[in-house]
């Protein structure tokens, strides 16, 4: 019998992970002279930079274009920065930010500990930075740090990859990056819920870093090893789609079931022509809309949120609902 209670333990579990309280931060030590800190308390204006991982990602790209438009509706200029997983761009980003007097700064962090220097800079220069999709390793430095509720989400993904594998068969992980939390708590999730069917046997993992190429190249190199999989589970879509490039390339995707995560439009594509058997959509529209809100509630008011760490639930797409999706990265009820 199939296991609910699996999904309503993981989602409060990564609910209350990701819901404690942040001591808030003392806004650190006094600007240089030529750099002058956020004021709160007046009228919305002035720049809101917005820093992502890599645009060429339909994820990321959809996560600084939606930042940007919200802080333009609201009356801010806004500029769009890629640090493309690396720190030292990253550092770079927030210096050039600093520099052209940001009122504040939409970060969706590099690194989880390697990010934590570039937001304790930008936090003694007095401006404030809300995180998105991504956490570091500190609380009490961010405003705020919205991400998908991924450990809800891998549950759901999870289950319904156990569903249509029959709770049987061998199969494979591609891992994302390991350097970004997101990675290791959707493969915990997975693991939760398939470790519950001794019939589904893992038979090899690798690490793709999100990246479409590299999980083409995993594939090949996994399928090669294991030449009668029947399943893939993948920590990303990007990751799920050169899996699924790899197995059409072997003529081994007839039958064979392989799950995502994100919700990308190349996902939806997919899912339409029956290859992709799922995607998890991440809210990233909604919490990347929140956190430009909630910048522009600190800058006007002096609001600070109330909980530092907040998670918005996922959403499973699959065949039945597929036509709910109304925009990239947006299901209408």
């Amino acid at each position: 019998m199939f296991r609910k209670k699996t999904l309503a333990a993981l989602a409060v579990a990564g609910t209350l992970m990701l819901g404690l309280a942040a001591c808030s931060s003392d806004g650190g030590s006094a600007p240089a002279d030529d750099t002058a800190p956020a004021e709160t308390g007046g009228e919305a204006g002035g720049l809101i930079t917005i820093i992502v991982n890599d645009p060429s990602n339909p994820y990321w790209k959809t996560e600084g274009d939606i930042a940007s438009a919200t802080a333009e509706e609201l009356g801010y200029t806004a500029t769009v920065g890629a640090h493309k997983g690396d720190t030292n761009t990253e550092n770079t980003l927030i210096d050039t930010a600093i520099s052209n007097k940001s009122v504040a700064i939409i970060l969706d962090p590099a690194n989880a500990d390697g990010s934590v220097a570039a937001v304790k800079k930008a936090d003694a220069a007095g401006i404030p930075v809300f995180l998105v999709n991504a956490e570091i390793n500190e609380t009490g430095l961010a405003k705020a740090q919205l991400v998908s509720n991924n450990a809800q989400g891998a549950a759901l993904g999870a289950q319904e990859w156990v569903r249509l594998m029959e709770e049987k068969g061998d199969y494979v992980e591609i891992f994302g990056s390991p350097s970004d939390n997101n990675a290791q708590t959707r493969s915990n999730g997975y693991t939760t819920v398939i470790s519950q069917y001794p019939e589904l046997v893992q038979v090899g993992k690798e690490v793709a870093d999100w990246d479409r190429t590299k999980g083409h190249d995993k594939m090949q190199s996994l399928l090669q090893a294991n030449p009668t999989l029947d399943g893939v589970i993948s920590g990303n879509d990007e990751m799920a789609l050169g899996a699924i490039a790899a197995l059409k390339e072997a003529n081994r995707l007839d039958g064979l079931i392989v799950g995502g995560f994100d919700g990308s439009p190349d996902a939806v594509e997919s899912i339409k022509a029956g290859e992709l058997a799922y995607t998890v959509l991440q809210p990233v529209a909604v919490f990347s809309k929140a956190a430009v809100e909630m910048a522009d509630d600190y800058l006007r008011n002096g609001t600070e949120p109330e909980v530092e760490k907040q998670a918005f639930d996922c959403i499973l797409i699959t065949a039945e609902n597929i036509d709910k999706m109304t925009a990239p990265f947006t299901f209408t009820e």
